[in-house]
């Protein structure tokens, strides 16, 4: 969309302390000066929040992904929408491109907590009007809020730096897990090739054991396809496997680059040539890799706030 052809007087972009890095670049991209904001703590550690200017009336874009440290970053986008709904903000949309807890969306034992669930609650209870967020976990996890989500694809961005490069070999997508089918089709298809899928099981919480792979990877160049890269154990066996049954040459793209230790040296250490991941998470110096590109969402999250600002279909865009 145009920037010209919206109205961006009342629009106000502000951000918290975990990725300021994707905020200016929408703040860039958008031609909208981030507003006056200290989020900080005081002495006893609680989060500490002062807009220096005024947002009466304003359409307010919080931009605040939820990564490590969780609760901090969390908490800050909790109090920075109370300050806002305070100060008389006419809207406040959550931008939170990573949303933490997502991975605890239903109980798979007795006595265990919905926490993707808990944490919308507070989200709405805390004045947001709106959430924009990119790749959740599970896309259901949409229904646990009572106000609208607009859910972002990484797809086309990965997608779009696939395509730009030049690999000897056929490609092959290949899901990591049976439930990541849906995802891998998705990227197959603006790649116009083929799936394959990982079957696995796991033996313990945070182990993967690759079981056996549906599909022909032989002499192709694959592509594992996942939504967040935690530990890297599942990708990491996973590319064994594929080098196992004859893939040329082997690639990951994950659209959250969590990257809890041992990742970086478990990517360093495997068959995975190059992993692919977006700057939903910021990636400081001691998570970056020669092995790790990092492509940008700012774009298309800056073309989702100005469908917002200027009342047009959002799902129209994700259509373009």
């Amino acid at each position: 969309m145009s920037k010209q052809s919206v109205d961006t007087r009342n629009l106000c972009l502000m951000t918290g302390n975990a990725n300021p890095e994707l905020a200016q670049k929408i703040s860039e991209h958008i031609e909208v000066t981030l507003c006056d904001t200290f989020v900080g703590r005081f002495n006893n550690g609680e989060t500490q929040v002062m807009i220096s200017e005024s947002i009466r009336g304003k359409d307010i874009f919080i931009i605040q992904p939820t990564s490590q440290p969780v609760n901090d970053n969390l908490m800050d986008l909790l109090i920075m929408a109370d300050a806002c709904k305070r100060a008389s903000a006419h809207s406040i949309t959550a931008v939170v491109p990573y949303y933490a807890y997502a991975r605890q969306d239903r109980k798979t034992r007795g006595r265990e907590p919905i926490s993707a669930k808990l944490v919308a609650n507070l989200m709405a209870a805390a004045g947001m009007t709106r959430v924009v967020t990119v790749d959740l976990h599970a896309g259901q996890i949409q229904g646990f809020f009572d106000i609208p989500v607009d859910h972002l694809a990484a797809a086309p961005v990965i997608a779009g730096y696939f395509n730009q490069q030049k690999y000897e070999n056929e490609i092959v997508v290949v899901s990591p897990d049976l439930g990541g089918v849906t995802r891998a089709r998705k990227l197959a298809d603006y790649l116009n090739t083929s799936i394959a899928i990982i079957e696995k099981r796991r033996p313990r919480p945070g182990e993967a054991e690759v079981m056996s792979i549906i599909g022909d990877v032989k002499d192709k160049t694959a592509i594992m396809i996942d939504d967040i890269v935690d530990t890297a154990g599942s990708l990491c066996e996973g590319a064994k496997a594929l080098n196992r049954l004859g893939a040329k040459k082997i690639l990951a793209a994950c659209t959250h680059a969590v990257l809890s230790n041992p990742a970086v040296e478990r990517i360093n250490n495997s068959f995975i040539d190059e992993l692919v991941v977006t700057d939903t998470i910021p990636l400081p110096p001691e998570k970056q890799s020669p092995r790790i590109k990092v492509l940008s969402m700012a774009p298309s999250i800056s073309d989702v706030i100005l469908h917002i600002q200027s009342r047009r279909s959002v799902s129209q865009l994700f259509r373009d």
